[in-house]
């Protein structure tokens, strides 16, 4: 075994991690980034869907209880360098300021620690510093916030066709938030606008850990080991200080790395596993979880996407694969239909020809010779748009150790989930409004498809009360003074807004508050 020492020991080398070691970094300290998965670079990015399949999560395998109702765990997870926020879109809009406080104003879900405004200065601070496009004033639902730094996504046919649909629907639209470089920026490119989003961004437009918070990371003197397993985690005997983790390398020799600090930003479902099979000075009781609430409080927005044919050429081939308009009229938490929340629709997907988001798998009830012509057509005149529907908070919603273990001997993940009825509720208007708005576009013809899972948040939730949650505000956990948790674990609620921008300033939050009380939290 090998021992090693540093200030800040981060496991995770995605969105959260990334800033975590940026900012640490800069501040003068020590840091080592741990990363499960392979080294990955800019260049090692390929414009390619068989190669956007390897920027997913891969092992180890994680099972789900309730299958038929699946988080899609392996679409939504990254594994290597620069974690799931590699291969995400890049939308970035705000959560709102009701999304904060649900218990207290509407009696459901749970209360943040904290309040929209305690959190604008840093969603500021991200989008200037990593280039946010977007159209502030047209982005009437928008919480107060500065300006977007550039100016926002092309709008090409199926935006312009989607567009009209919303409108004589009687819904507002706006150009879409996103992280990607609409003119160059801070020395990164503009977009080209073909696409490729879910395969890395071999460009460095879209705002991925890899050209933004690592590189700063790295010209800090921050240190990042790929192929480097965390199992667990090392506490003194009463499990209230962490001292450092425990990881295997690519050869399976195990290693210690002690620090001062342990920042855990593993994806959702390992940084709970993690913790579950760290014990804290008892065999009964994991690290962090006197409160028994690690794991719980699993959430995913329920998502729904609408195809439509069109006459016209819709253009689907141009753009960006997280859309070009995005409408929030439902935002205010009424719901209705007895379903309480709110829901988003983002509109003009770029497309590719197939994989699981490509115009085939828009129709898997099309086989055989009459596949063809279907794509002959589609590949010119289909458009989508998508809704993104708020979950609720259920205690009994998971992370759970499973019987098998990992080819180190520690126990595997396994999910309990399924969707909360509120948001099956919402995901049932958003299929039927969907197609209103289609057909206002003027589609031939229009579907929808199946519920799927986007995004996945809980599990170590922040929150005032340490009985009831895992974490505070900044991400410390409640039971150990240097240990800090990041990504969207900590979130009590899910809003109806993809969630990675939140991630990013959560984390910034949370570093800030690690570099000025360096000295109380370690000693």
């Amino acid at each position: 075994m090998a021992t090693t020492e540093t200030d800040v020991a981060i496991v995770g080398a995605g969105a959260a991690g990334s800033v975590f070691a940026a900012l640490l970094a800069e501040a003068g300290k020590r840091v080592q980034i741990l990363e499960t998965g392979p080294a990955r670079e800019l260049d090692d990015l390929y414009s390619s869907q068989i190669w956007a399949r390897k920027l997913k999560w891969a092992e180890p395998h994680v099972p789900e209880i309730n299958p038929q109702d699946s988080l899609s765990f392996n679409f939504n997870a990254g594994r290597g360098v620069g974690g799931a926020a590699v291969h995400h879109y890049g939308v970035w809009p705000r959560f709102h300021e009701n999304d904060f406080k649900e218990r207290s104003e509407f009696g459901k879900g749970l209360d943040w620690p904290l309040e929209y405004a305690d959190l604008r200065p840093w969603y500021d601070r991200v989008q200037k510093e990593v280039g946010v496009a977007g159209d502030a004033e047209q982005e009437i639902w928008r919480p107060p916030g500065d300006p977007y730094p550039l100016p926002p996504v092309p709008r090409f046919a199926q935006g312009e066709m989607l567009a009209a649909g919303f409108e004589k629907a009687g819904l507002n639209v706006a150009p879409v938030p996103v992280a990607i470089l609409t003119r160059p920026y801070n020395g990164r490119p503009a977009c080209i606008w073909d696409g490729w989003c879910d395969a890395g961004c071999p460009t460095g437009a879209l705002a991925n850990p890899l050209v933004v918070y690592l590189a700063r990371a790295r010209k800090a003197g921050a240190t990042i080991q790929a192929d480097s397993h965390v199992t667990r985690v090392l506490s003194n005997p009463k499990g209230d200080r962490v001292t450092g983790v425990e990881y295997f390398d690519a050869q399976g020799e195990r290693h210690e790395l002690h620090a001062k600090l342990v920042v855990l930003t593993a994806f959702t479902i390992e940084n709970v596993r993690i913790l579950l099979n760290s014990a804290a000075g008892k065999k009964d009781q994991a690290l962090a979880n006197s409160s028994g609430r690690v794991g719980a409080y699993l959430m995913s927005h329920a998502g729904v996407i609408h195809s439509g044919l069109f006459d016209d050429d819709t253009q689907n081939h141009l753009g960006i694969s997280g859309g070009q308009i995005i409408n929030q009229d439902h935002f205010d938490k009424t719901g209705g239909d007895g379903a309480f929340g709110s829901r988003q629709w983002i509109g003009g997907l770029a497309l590719k020809p197939n994989d699981l988001l490509g115009i085939a798998m828009s129709r898997v009830d099309i086989i055989g010779p009459e596949l063809e012509p279907f794509m002959q057509n589609a590949a010119k005149k289909l458009a989508q748009i998508v809704a993104i529907t708020e979950d609720q908070p259920v205690e009994q919603n998971r992370v759970e150790l499973a019987d098998d273990k990992d080819a180190y001997g520690y126990r595997l993940a396994r999910i309990r989930y399924k969707t909360s009825p509120d948001g099956m509720g919402l995901w049932q208007q958003a299929a039927t409004e969907g197609l209103e708005i289609m057909k206002a576009a003027g589609a031939t013809e229009a579907w929808h498809g199946p519920k799927v899972s986007q995004h996945i948040m809980g599990g170590t939730v922040m929150g005032d009360d340490p009985e009831r949650s895992v974490a505070n505000s900044y991400g410390q956990a409640h039971d150990v003074g240097n240990l800090f948790l990041g990504g969207g674990g900590l979130f009590p609620t899910s809003s109806a807004v993809n969630s990675t921008f939140t991630i990013h300033a959560v984390a910034m939050r949370s570093a800030d508050y690690v570099v000025k009380n360096w000295s109380a939290l370690t000693d």
